[in-house]
């Protein structure tokens, strides 16, 4: 006898048990009303005609026989491109809790199959590594037992705002001031600044909650919260209105969105809050950022002043510049005389070994604002596995170290340090930003944190949704069709967005308030800190206690 392989196997066919989230269907409960299949994002999911076998047995008449019922039902899709992601958009539209996406717990095959077509994986959402970072295990154990009994979060005055921009040394301050030279520029700002995500990254309906919440958090609450703009400009209208105080305009190796910029400069009604200038990204070092085609609409395209419809590919570095020397020549000096040496400018680089080097440069030139590191654990939109997993930084060394070099020269109080990268990766995020900050942190950069706590992103480290690259977010967080991002209300993310700093700011009192302070940061107050990990504990050279 002669086996014939059915058509359907081929090598690269998965079952249901070979990637990694299985929809689990229960018919009883469901009514066939299709609001799961329309708003699944991958079609993963779809309404089929089945016919079961209804078997009969007549014991009297010894008779057998069969009756097939036909049905309609739920099935699910094992091709890769239309694999569940376990967002569970079925599971909140469905009226009657018929269905759901169920984590896959075993070793599914699905990873051995995304590198097709010469191309190896992609995607948004962060590295997959759960558990307690480094930052969630340190503790603040230096507690002051002889402050004032009243010094407690809620009936005490804190100030708890950071400086962004070059802080000069007292002598050279007065100095200056009295021989009447150049004061570099300085803002008070809130210590957590929501991070580069651009207007193309985000839905508009997302940006523009931000931005609002933003605004409300200066305007009514009190609380000095800018925003970075990331790569690709903002819309024109808000570069021509008084909300551009709250932002921080980034130019990145892309050139995307200056053009815009530019012309909108003789019309602004203010500065900025600064001008960041990125070299690297945490997520991806040395990669380049990527703008997929399906998000660059019609708008997306005017902004940034390219075709609609193409890949958006930013280059590793900047394209007319090759080295950090050369930057702080041409582009912190052009950018600074742009806006007439009013805005501080800084620059963004990836954690990495090299990262003391850059410091040393910028301590030397008096246009130097700052400078951010970002650090492994930061988040894209999109990147290699690769680039996410293996390439990169731990953020918490990298700032101890670079902020022990400045106390060697004794500039630790000019050049402000921000950190990103990781911070309240898993919801922590008072905790862990003031952790950076005591190790020689001026302030941090969130992004991620405020997606999933403002927008309610449902993508997390165990590879759930995460495919904020290709344009079909469920929440409409970082899509640009018009279908998907209306279902998110830029009213409501405003409201989640002052909610979000409100509590960071209390929490943040409630860490400053038994270390004894409350007219300053405790900025590499690194006495204050502790682990249960001996090696990170010398690393960091803070105490280890167990």
């Amino acid at each position: 006898m002669v086996s014939v392989r059915p058509v359907s196997v081929t090598p690269s066919s998965l079952t249901y048990s070979d990637i990694p989230w299985i929809v689990e269907h229960r018919e009883d409960r469901c009514t066939l009303c299709g609001h799961c299949t329309s708003v699944c994002p991958k079609n993963a999911i779809y309404l089929a005609h089945r016919r079961q076998r209804m078997p009969k047995l007549d014991i009297l008449n010894k008779n057998r026989s069969n009756d097939y019922r036909t049905f309609v039902g739920i099935r699910q899709r094992t091709t890769m491109a239309n694999a569940c992601i376990g967002c569970a958009m079925c599971a909140m539209v469905c009226p009657n809790e018929a269905i759901t996406p169920v984590p896959n717990t075993n070793e599914h095959r699905s990873l051995f199959f995304h590198n097709q077509k010469g191309e190896p994986r992609k995607r948004g959402g962060r590295r997959n590594a759960g558990g307690p970072t480094l930052l969630d295990r340190i503790l603040f154990d230096r507690i002051s037992m002889l402050t004032d009994p009243a010094l407690d979060a809620g009936r005490h005055e804190f100030n708890v705002t950071t400086t962004l921009g070059r802080v000069l040394a007292p002598e050279e301050f007065l100095n200056r001031t009295l021989n009447g030279g150049w004061i570099p520029p300085t803002r008070e700002i809130f210590p957590f600044v929501i991070g580069s995500m651009s207007f193309g990254a985000l839905s508009p309906n997302m940006w523009l909650g931000l931005l609002q919440g933003v605004a409300y958090c200066n305007e009514v609450l009190g609380i000095p919260v800018v925003m970075c703009t990331g790569e690709g400009g903002c819309p024109p209208w808000v570069l021509r209105s008084r909300y551009l105080k709250y932002l921080i305009l980034q130019i990145a190796s892309g050139y995307f969105g200056w053009d815009e910029i530019i012309r909108a400069i003789p019309e602004m009604q203010c500065d900025p809050a600064a001008i960041e200038i990125k070299y690297g990204q945490g997520a991806k070092p040395g990669d380049g950022g990527l703008l997929m085609w399906f998000k660059v609409s019609k708008m997306i395209a005017r902004l940034r002043g390219v075709p609609e419809g193409v890949d958006l590919p930013s280059p590793p570095v900047h394209q007319t510049l090759y080295s950090i020397e050369e930057s702080v020549m041409k582009m912190m000096q052009t950018l600074s005389m742009a806006f007439n040496h009013k805005v501080p400018v800084y620059p963004k680089i990836s954690a990495s070994t090299s990262s003391k080097s850059v410091l040393n440069n910028l301590v030397r030139n008096p246009y130097a604002g700052g400078l951010v590191i970002d650090g492994i654990d930061g988040g894209t939109g999109a990147a290699y596995n690769v680039s996410m997993d293996a390439t990169g930084h731990p953020i918490a060394s990298n700032v101890r170290e670079c902020y022990l070099d400045l106390i060697a020269q004794g500039k630790q109080n000019e050049i402000p340090i921000f950190a990103a990268g990781g911070i309240g990766k898993n919801g922590n995020v008072a905790q862990n930003g003031m952790a950076l900050i005591m190790l020689g942190a001026s302030g941090v950069h969130i992004g991620k944190y405020v997606m999933q706590a403002a927008a309610g992103c449902l993508g997390n480290e165990k590879n759930r949704c995460n495919v904020c690259n290709v344009g079909i977010c469920p929440k409409g967080i970082t899509s640009q069709n018009p279908k998907l991002y209306r279902r998110l209300d830029a009213d409501l993310v405003a409201e989640r967005v002052g909610d979000i700093f409100m509590s960071i700011q209390t929490e943040m009192k409630k860490i400053m308030a038994p270390l004894g302070r409350s007219q300053s940061l405790p900025i590499g107050m690194s006495d204050a800190l502790g682990i249960n990990d001996k090696d990170a504990a010398e690393r960091l050279q803070i105490k280890y206690v167990c």
